[in-house]
């Protein structure tokens, strides 16, 4: 990849947190598999302030 300035890179949303980020050279072969930010993103995943466990969430009566 050629140089370009920092504000030239593709962005995207996180799919967890909804930040952009932008591209690195350690995702260069795999940028359109990436959806996370950082591995804390990742290893929360899907979208912020989505229910773990759908069953707990259930109206009792």
């Amino acid at each position: 990849m050629k140089m370009r300035k920092k504000s030239a890179l593709p962005t995207k949303s996180c799919a967890h947190c909804g930040l952009p980020f932008t591209w690195r050279k350690k995702w260069e072969r795999d940028w359109e598999h990436v959806k996370y930010c950082s591995e804390r993103c990742r290893r929360a995943g899907g979208p912020a302030g989505q229910v773990r466990n759908p069953g707990s969430a259930q109206d009792p009566g």
